[in-house]
């Protein structure tokens, strides 16, 4: 992270899946770090299952805009597959993509008018885009912590790895935000999706 520019969050998702409380932490998390904080929400049509996308700016001095354009984005963290491939363009070549391993399939693939994207759909947009993907297990790490619903405290842990920020900061504000009966559970959570970004991506 470059420390004399801002850094841009794009995060997305589907209602219910704890897209915007992930983007209050992070938002608050960059305020505990020092930065000057912007965030954006959209929330579409969220209360019927619909997109959400919520805009996050860190800078060291001012952030004077809350929106990130298309093409600037550092990191996009979708917590669904095909809203990754929806708002791919946000991401700037050399961006990263952190994407849960999770399909929400809408009514129009169900239906059989349509088809879900493969995997290997997903690789490639990103990847015409120079920008890189994490794919982590998000439901599946969270359930073996002992709840499904810390899916979003696993993918904040990932992308904590691509942010020169220690640990520390990120749990405070967890903690903040997490029930005292839930904090081991959801430090479990913060652990497993940190350890799905090798190192050298840090």
């Amino acid at each position: 992270m470059n420390e004399k520019r801002a850094t841009n969050f794009v995060l997305v998702g589907v209602g219910g899946q704890g897209t915007l409380l992930a983007s209050n932490i992070l938002a608050e998390v960059g305020l505990a770090a020092g930065y000057d904080v912007k965030k954006s929400e959209v929330h579409g049509m969220a209360q019927r299952g619909g997109s959400v996308i919520t805009h996050v700016r860190w800078h060291p001095d001012q952030v004077f805009s809350p929106l990130v354009g298309r093409g600037e984005a550092d990191i996009l963290l979708s917590f669904e597959k095909m809203e990754a491939i929806r708002f791919a363009e946000f991401l700037k070549p050399g961006g990263t993509a952190v994407v849960n391993e999770m399909a929400v399939v809408p009514v129009t693939v169900s239906a059989g008018g349509a088809q879900y994207p493969e995997d290997q759909s997903l690789q490639q947009v990103f990847g015409a885009l120079g920008a890189g993907v994490i794919m982590v297990p998000g439901e599946k790490l969270a359930r073996e912590a002992g709840n499904v619903k810390a899916a979003n405290v696993v993918l904040l842990g990932a992308i904590s790895r691509l942010l020169p920020l220690p640990e520390e900061v990120w749990w405070e504000c967890l903690s903040q935000r997490i029930p005292p009966k839930f904090l081991d559970l959801n430090r479990t959570a913060f652990a497993s999706g940190l350890a799905m970004v090798p190192a050298a991506q840090s």
